[in-house]
């Protein structure tokens, strides 16, 4: 099958075949996003990070975002608008969904991430800011939120199906941390220094 091009931030979404769920997936990293009208899966990894995944119900063309916001901790000559960054990834997921033909009135919005699971880097801060953020845009931006499951302490392995607009999480209670920590912190560090680009919402 050929899949169609991914829209990604930063970086391409690996595509493979899951053999579980038996359709083809696309695995997102920090600053990617991917949108598709095929009846595959999406398919990420969330510590204090968000998801937002979008669909238009009619069309059954959905994506995925995955995406963190720069810390305020920082020099403020840097990251002088912390949510620049989480409005770049939201306009991105929502202008491919609506070049390709979805109806922003139709869309629909399921959520997950902001988890307090960095000790020591400040996220459970991280984590509030991602969650609070998403949830004020989306609410800003007249979009329904058709479910959400932000917070909590533990990693989230999320599985989102944007044809259906099923969505799975999966908490990692004995997922080894460092890991993640050590790519949040590598993404953090790069979204910061980078900036985050200019993208216009369609209306």
């Amino acid at each position: 099958m050929t899949l169609e091009e991914p829209v990604a931030a930063s970086g391409t979404p690996a595509l493979y075949y899951d053999r579980n769920f038996e359709r083809d997936a696309a695995k997102l990293l920090p600053g990617e996003c991917y949108v598709t009208s095929l009846d595959m899966v999406l398919v990420t990894v969330l510590g204090s990070c968000v998801a937002a995944c979008l669909r238009d119900p009619v069309t059954r063309l959905g994506g995925m975002n995955h995406f963190m916001l720069p810390d305020t901790t920082q020099d403020e000559s840097i990251v002088s608008q912390p949510t620049r960054y989480g409005v770049y990834a939201m306009e991105l997921l929502i202008n491919d969904i609506l070049r390709r033909g979805g109806r922003r009135e139709r869309l629909e919005a399921k959520v997950v991430g902001g988890g307090n699971v960095l000790r020591g880097f400040g996220a459970g801060t991280v984590g509030e800011r991602n969650a609070s953020f998403v949830m004020r845009f989306l609410k800003t931006e007249g979009i329904r939120v058709a479910g959400h499951d932000l917070l909590n302490q533990y990693p989230r392995k999320v599985y989102y199906f944007p044809v259906s607009g099923r969505l799975l999480v999966r908490e990692l209670r004995s997922l080894n941390n460092d890991t993640l920590a050590q790519r949040e912190q590598q993404y953090r560090k790069k979204i910061a220094g980078e900036g985050a680009g200019k993208v216009e919402l369609f209306r």
